[in-house]
């Protein structure tokens, strides 16, 4: 088997779990490649020379298995780095919440064990994709978790004209819109009041970011329509995020996402389940009180 390792470059404080997943990795046999900027990180700031086979370029990019080290946003690059290749990713939590990467430090080998036995499961994400007014036909980038439009300044809200399949849905006028995957359900959307949706559902979420009027409300779409989005501004510019990538369009761009023609693979581990998930990190049903007040 070779297994690709992608990590986290900022958070010194990961090196344990990061020598644990070597030295399992190697103690198993197993072919291990580093993707070149995480083993850069190790070797230079975290000053760990680990084992390795291979180092990754942009280029190399064939492997039976991705590992992501980190939290969900390092899930997301790797996602962003496998692209369309059906390779699957395990992500291994070392930052905080991890709903993406909701394998704990302390069950790495008994994780990497089951995955050598073929004990695992292989859930597939739909993922977003983003055109642009000047090149429809060309793809602007791809999102697992989120598009999100938003305002460039701090001042004045936008709006943001609204097509579902070239049928006019509405005028947001609010901070920014975010069109969402029910796998990224959890992630910017949930913290602007969307709802939670399994992540197997066939299922685009628009939600609004701090809207002017309290009647707007997030809506779920089925996931085989086109949302076109034109954005009003008093600037001359407005910001678009694919998963955390931001860059500067100029408000006259006309935006069309839609479902990408692949998917991200994501491995869980047997018994692993969505709900399991969200009752653990959202803390459904504990009771932090002290008894004793």
């Amino acid at each position: 088997m070779k297994i690709a390792v992608f990590g986290n470059t900022y958070r010194k404080e990961t090196l344990e779990q990061v020598k644990i997943l070597f030295r399992v990795l190697k103690e198993r046999n197993i072919f291990v490649a580093v993707e070149k900027s995480f083993y850069d990180f190790m070797t230079e700031e975290l000053c760990f020379n680990p084992d390795v086979d291979e180092i990754i370029g942009e280029s190399n990019v064939v492997f039976d298995l991705a590992l992501s080290i980190g939290g969900d946003g390092t899930f997301l690059k790797t996602a962003s780095f496998i692209g369309d290749k059906n390779i699957p990713i395990l992500g291994i939590n070392t930052g905080r919440l991890g709903f993406l990467a909701d394998i704990s430090g302390d069950e790495i080998e008994p994780t990497i064990d089951e995955i050598l036995q073929s004990r695992y499961s292989i859930e597939k994400r739909s993922v977003l994709q983003l055109c642009i007014h000047q090149k429809e036909s060309e793809t602007y980038g791809y999102a697992l978790n989120e598009i999100a439009v938003s305002k460039q300044d701090s001042s004045s809200m936008i709006t943001i004209h609204t097509k579902i399949d070239d049928v006019f849905l509405n005028d947001y006028q609010s901070d920014g819109l975010i069109v969402s995957t029910p796998t990224g359900s959890t992630a910017y959307s949930m913290s602007v009041g969307g709802p939670l949706v399994l992540p197997q559902s066939k299922n685009l979420i628009i939600s609004a970011v701090a809207p002017h009027s309290l009647n707007v409300r997030p809506l779920v779409l089925p996931d085989d329509v086109q949302i076109e989005l034109s954005v009003e501004s008093r600037s001359s510019c407005f910001l678009i995020s694919l998963d955390g990538r931001s860059a500067v369009m100029d408000k006259h761009t006309k935006l069309f996402i839609k479902k990408a023609p692949f998917h991200i693979c994501v491995l869980k581990r047997e018994g692993h389940t969505f709900f399991n998930t969200l009752r653990t990190k959202l803390m459904w049903g504990a009771d932090k009180r002290n008894s004793s007040v």
